[in-house]
């Protein structure tokens, strides 16, 4: 066989199994495997660093297939190349239980890196891996030590081009010329319903070059040399992420060609045999895999174990090099927390005026921080308000020179921890999504509350992934004040609590909020998000309250009547909690057994065992009260039918925080009024 009837024999072979296995699934889309299948072939044979056999190898490349609707070919290139699938998991694509699910799941199958599917993430997701990369590449290899140097690969379509996170993720990995980005762009000018001719006729390429990016076109799809050719160009490019628009046909060789009705359907017995018959593949038997295909496909185990025994050499010879830095890095790949990374922990005094809980929250940063080298993270430009810039830590940037000699400002390069984000919400989520996912990095995002809405599609895929991703939202309620409603959250805490394995915490003082940052970063298998206060909280005295530590279990009695059982329970959340405690003693003082419950984390309360969550809430004790400065929604679950909640099901006002407080209920005159009436 002559290296171009192989090569031709290896494309249509992955083209045929994502089309069988559409078919067979009677789901899926195989417009996509059809015209990408010869760039992907051309990445997958002669560019992609990896070893199947060893899918986490720590200096591997990363490949992201950003239009996840196409996973099977990715299933095809995974089963291929040695990543274990078989061809029956081929055939159970999108069923119960299978391997082959119908968008990549992270986690699920061997070889894909994140789960993609909704458009524009995974392109965000690889500017988090090449950030990842080039920090951890500036901070640990040495000179003739390269033990990171790997890139991030992609594919991705006009239907990730079209989504804003993909243009705001873009425009930052240009700022910060990652040069070993290279996207390969499916050019195929169809979408699900239509072409894109009638909503995305923009010059792609002209928004990318304006990006910084390094752009090229190949203009046949089918052209293996050019595709080639124009990655070696890339590969040059070390100062810029790179676009390669490859020209292709959705549904190439099929009747269905350049029809959007080859997109999200199968294509149907007639048109599949039509297909092969068109490309000269045998109608059957179906899921056909050429022997000499297969044995071209698998040389990437070989190559795999190439590529890993001689960074194996490297890292040997750097880890007796460096130990010290070695053993560092060792423990930030494995995910583990060094020991002693939170011996420099702040302990707050008991404060009546206390402190904000976002001001708390930076100075727990700034005590873990530099004990935490895989700690990495910044703010949607809101720093200032966020309090989540690391002093010391330096600037995630390509560097700049700052003297009249042109001298390099070392706090201004790859190896800074601090990562400017701009006002970019959904792509800084998504980016750290990538950085969590390459490893070896612990990635925080932070911005206001009330943006959170900006991030849920990031963060909902944090938790799908189960990623160890710390997401800081402040300014937490209607006291945020005069800025007024658009700024005021409201629905916010509701709609994150029912995300599934999402740990949603809302610390209640200064110290809480330290061990809520200690709960964020020992959970390995879920992202967090920590919920701070604009407005100072008193510290509270834990000579007379239950220590902070019970946030670990997600609700805690916080302070009890003496010598009594308790007849009458108030549940603080977050800043409100000094204000359902207060509300305790007022009770208590009237003679009232009265028992005050700190509860910063449903999560972490619902993982407790009953006779905890008894202990905690008496299934006999109907009378209870919830303050918590938002939507009452789900308050119910803990304070039962015959309880109340003291909370807004409406927006705030622009006014001073401590007045919209007070006019909205949130008081403890309020709270009081409220137990009292239940006892009645």
């Amino acid at each position: 066989m002559t290296p171009d009837s192989l090569e031709r024999t290896a494309i249509d072979t992955l083209r045929f199994l994502s089309v069988d296995m559409v078919q067979q699934a009677a789901s899926g889309h195989p417009g996509l495997p059809l015209g990408a299948a010869p760039m992907a072939y051309v990445l997958w044979t002669k560019f992609l660093h990896h070893h199947p056999l060893l899918p986490h190898w720590p200096d591997r490349d990363r490949f992201v297939l950003s239009p996840g609707h196409g996973s099977a070919l990715l299933y095809s290139l995974l089963y291929l190349t040695g990543y274990g699938l078989t061809l029956d998991d081929l055939r159970q694509f999108r069923q119960w239980g299978s391997r082959t699910p119908g968008h990549p799941e992270r986690g699920h199958t061997p070889g894909v890196e994140t789960t993609t599917g909704p458009l524009g993430q995974g392109l965000a997701n690889a500017v988090g891996m090449a950030i990842a990369e080039a920090q951890l590449a500036a901070r640990y290899n040495r000179e003739g030590h390269s033990i990171v140097d790997h890139r991030t690969w992609a594919i991705v379509s006009d239907g990730d081009l079209m989504e804003g996170v993909a243009s705001e993720a873009a425009s930052l990995a240009g700022h910060l010329a990652l040069g070993k980005l290279i996207c390969l762009y499916d050019d195929n000018r169809v979408t699900l319903s239509a072409g894109t001719d009638i909503t995305f006729t923009e010059d792609r390429a002209a928004r990318f070059r304006s990006y910084g990016w390094h752009v090229q076109s190949v203009a046949d799809g089918n052209d293996c040399a050019a595709i080639e050719q124009a990655i070696r160009r890339a590969l040059r490019r070390t100062r810029q992420p790179s676009l390669i628009a490859v020209h292709t046909h959705l549904g190439y060789g099929s009747p269905l060609q350049d029809s959007y009705k080859a997109h999200g359907s199968p294509l149907g017995a007639d048109n599949v045999a039509a297909t092969k018959r068109r490309l000269g593949w045998p109608e059957q038997p179906a899921f056909l895999v050429p022997p000499e295909a297969l044995d071209h496909f698998r040389a990437a185990l070989d190559a795999g174990r190439r590529a890993e025994a001689a960074w194996q050499r490297r890292w040997n010879r750097y880890r007796k090099a460096f130990p010290e830095l070695a053993g560092e890095l060792e423990t930030s790949l494995a995910g583990r927390l060094p020991d002693g990374w939170d011996a420099d922990l702040p302990l707050f005094s008991a404060d009546a005026k206390g402190m904000a809980t976002r001001v708390a929250g930076g100075k727990v940063l700034a005590a873990i921080a530099p004990r935490l080298p895989a700690l990495t993270g910044g703010s949607a430009d809101l720093d200032p308000s966020t309090y989540t810039a690391v002093a010391g830590l330096g600037v995630f940037a390509p560097g700049r020179a700052s003297d009249a000699e042109g001298a390099a400002d070392e706090r201004w390069s790859y190896a800074g921890r601090n990562l400017h984000f701009g006002v970019r919400e959904h792509a800084m989520g998504a980016i750290a999504n990538g950085l969590a996912a390459h490893g070896g990095v612990i990635p925080y995002t932070a911005t206001f509350m009330v943006f959170s809405d900006y991030m849920r599609p990031p963060m909902r895929l944090a938790a799908l992934m189960g990623l160890r991703v710390v997401f800081v939202f402040t300014h937490d309620s209607v006291a945020v004040g005069e800025d007024g409603p658009t700024h005021q959250p409201i629905e916010q805490l509701a709609a994150l609590r029912a995300m599934p394995n999402l740990q949603v915490i809302r610390p209640g003082d200064a110290n809480e909020t330290a061990v809520a940052w200690q709960v964020a970063l020992e959970s390995t298998e879920r992202p967090t998000a920590i919920v701070l206060s604009r407005q100072n909280v008193p510290t509270l005295d834990r000579t007379r309250c239950a220590a902070a530590e019970g946030l670990r279990r997600g609700a805690y009695v916080l302070l009890d009547a003496p010598g009594a059982a308790p007849e009458l329970i108030v549940i603080g959340s977050g800043a409100e909690t000094a204000l359902a405690l207060q509300a305790v003693e007022r009770l208590q003082a009237e003679g009232i057994a009265a028992r005050a419950v700190s509860m910063p984390c449903w999560d972490l309360f619902e993982c407790q065992d009953t006779a905890y969550r008894d202990a905690v809430l008496p299934p006999r004790v109907v009378a209870r009260v919830a303050v918590e400065a938002g939507c009452s929604l789900g308050w119910e679950r803990w304070v039962g039918s015959r309880g109340a909640v003291v909370g807004l099901d409406r927006y705030g006002a622009s006014a001073p925080g401590e007045l919209v407080l007070a006019r909205l209920g949130i008081s403890v005159e309020h709270v009081v009024a409220r137990a009292k009436a239940l006892r009645s």
